[in-house]
């Protein structure tokens, strides 16, 4: 069964679950976070939250780790940027 989306603004559905990718890259092979990003993506998920500000203590050398592998996903899988909504920090 596909995530449900509701209407927030004219043209703007989002899905009612949204999907926390701040462990990408610290927790998170790239593999594993396609993986990760394919099945959410595939049941309905557009909704996808890259802040790495919650999950352990932010690292130097990972920073960003979790914009840049949703951004390759984005890419990868050739997904119309209008098809998501993204939250950062």
């Amino acid at each position: 069964m596909a995530v449900p989306l509701i209407n927030i603004a004219p043209n703007l559905s989002v899905s009612r679950l949204c999907l926390g990718t701040m462990t990408f890259g610290e927790q998170n092979s790239v593999d594993e976070s396609f993986r990760l990003l394919d099945k959410a993506f595939n049941s309905g998920i557009n909704f996808f939250d890259s802040a790495e500000m919650y999950p352990v203590p932010q690292r130097a050398e990972t920073q960003g780790r979790s914009e840049q592998y949703l951004g390759r996903w984005i890419k990868h899988r050739n997904i119309p940027r209008d098809r998501l909504v993204l939250a950062t920090k």
